[in-house]
């Protein structure tokens, strides 16, 4: 098929996406700068060419698909009046020009559902990635690795808002540098990455001309009501920690003191994009240490059972009782495993309750003390808190609050090291009267 004529005007700050040959396109920045509005003009582009084009816009859950990228696709046909030149299925989120192709996927159904079948990318030639920040490091090697078509140059495109610092998409491509305000910093491209990375970095200061009066006034007023969100959110940059932080005050400490009392294990599960998660809670001085015993995709609850056999089974495991199947299973290996329970703001309560406790994480349990750092509540668009969690990080954190929640419901670990003691003193003086009343004196 010919080619459509179109006559769109680009921002001319995304002009690398149009014109230059890279696999990666990051581009990344504060609220208002028209990415969205960019990567859909150029997937029209590439749609009514003649060239092979086939795209699929993504994000981490496919419903919100509709109401982002897909709405942009949407709008910008009908700015240039091709609407009717074009195969259009809103159900399926499906666009296509001859036989070049644009659908939705998401890289899970819901928020805790496992990913899409991702294999079935490998003949696309270019992914569109709204709010990459949300997808994890693994999913994203999994599409990477699955771009593999010959018939024309890859495009990973990944369109968000700047993280912070320890996110993995700023350690994977970013030096930081400082900003001038404490605790924010400046993301550059690393000299490395250079090669097969582009990267336009820009706020709502390149977009005036498409920014009401309103909105601007109102992004200003976030510098003194919320400066952390205008810092990140606005400007574009990245903050030494995360906003909304849940948890502070644990520490790490290099591993479980010999005279810990392991009180219970706590389990998440997953398989992917989800990992799973088994920790160990130990009491120790007043406080509970969290170790880490195993973190990963597709790891099976036989390997999660011998991996609590071989350890202890003196203590009861606490996993999520929404996989009655794969607790029942753990028991079935002889795991003294029950279910977490669960209510309305069930969540919250249990933050609040682990929150106030005196926490220690083990030096190896590096994904544990990854999720304390980045936990945060989940905030809508002008960073308001939502009342709930955000579901990044929240799996080692749901592990290690399913225990400590069991612990602190039914245990007192002081009154029971002073019942021990006490059964102990009983022990030996029942001893003392046995020997006293047969002549067994020592």
């Amino acid at each position: 098929m010919e080619a459509l004529q179109l006559k769109q005007t680009v921002n001319k700050a995304f002009a690398p996406l149009f014109t230059v040959l890279k696999r990666y396109y990051i581009l990344m920045g504060g609220r208002g700068a028209g990415r969205s509005t960019a990567a859909s003009q150029f997937i029209l582009a590439n749609l009514t060419g003649t060239e092979f084009f086939r795209c699929a816009i993504m994000r981490a859950v496919h419903k919100d698909i509709r109401h982002s990228l897909w709405r942009e696709l949407r709008d910008r046909a009908a700015e240039q009046g091709i609407e009717d030149a074009l195969h259009i299925t809103d159900n399926d989120m499906t666009m296509s020009y001859g036989k070049n192709l644009v659908n939705a996927v998401g890289f899970r159904a819901s928020s805790k559902e496992h990913s899409a079948k991702l294999k079935s990318l490998a003949n696309y030639t270019c992914v569109v990635i709204e709010e990459a920040d949300e997808i994890g490091e693994q999913e994203f090697m999994v599409l990477d690795d699955s771009l593999r078509t010959i018939k024309a140059d890859i495009k990973i495109i990944l369109l968000f808002n700047t993280p912070p610092k320890s996110h993995w998409i700023i350690q994977r491509w970013f030096n930081l540098i400082p900003s001038g305000t404490d605790g924010f910093y400046i993301p550059v491209l690393k000299p490395e990455m250079e090669d097969d990375t582009i990267f336009v970095y820009h706020n709502h200061k390149i977009n005036l001309d498409n920014i009401d009066d309103h909105t601007l006034k109102r992004y200003a007023a976030y510098e003194q009501t919320k400066p952390d969100y205008f810092h990140q959110v606005i400007e574009g940059l990245s903050p030494e920690t995360v906003r909304g932080k849940i948890y502070s005050g644990w520490r790490q400490i290099d591993e479980v003191p010999f005279e810990a009392k392991l009180f219970r294990y706590g389990i998440d599960f997953g398989w992917f994009p989800d990992p799973l998660v088994l920790v160990a809670i130990y009491y120790h001085s007043g406080g509970y240490i969290i170790d880490e015993l195993l973190y990963g995709n597709e790891i099976p609850n036989k390997t999660v059972g011998e991996t609590i056999l071989r350890h202890s089974n003196k203590v009861p495991t606490v996993a999520d009782s929404a996989e009655p199947k794969s607790i029942a299973e753990l028991v079935s290996y002889g795991v003294q495993a029950i279910g977490a329970e669960k209510g309305s703001d069930s969540v919250v309560y249990g933050i609040k309750m682990v929150a106030d406790l005196s926490i220690s994480v083990t030096k190896r349990s590096t994904h544990v003390w990854k999720a304390f750092e980045n936990y945060a509540w989940k905030e809508d668009k002008d960073g308001n808190p939502l009342g709930y969690p955000d579901h990044a990080w929240s799996d080692p954190m749901d592990a290690v609050r399913y225990p400590l929640e069991d612990i602190i419901n039914t245990l007192n670990p002081d009154q029971e090291k002073r019942d021990e003691r006490k059964s102990e003193r009983a022990r030996r003086e029942a001893i003392s009267t046995v020997r006293d009343d047969t002549g067994l004196m020592d």
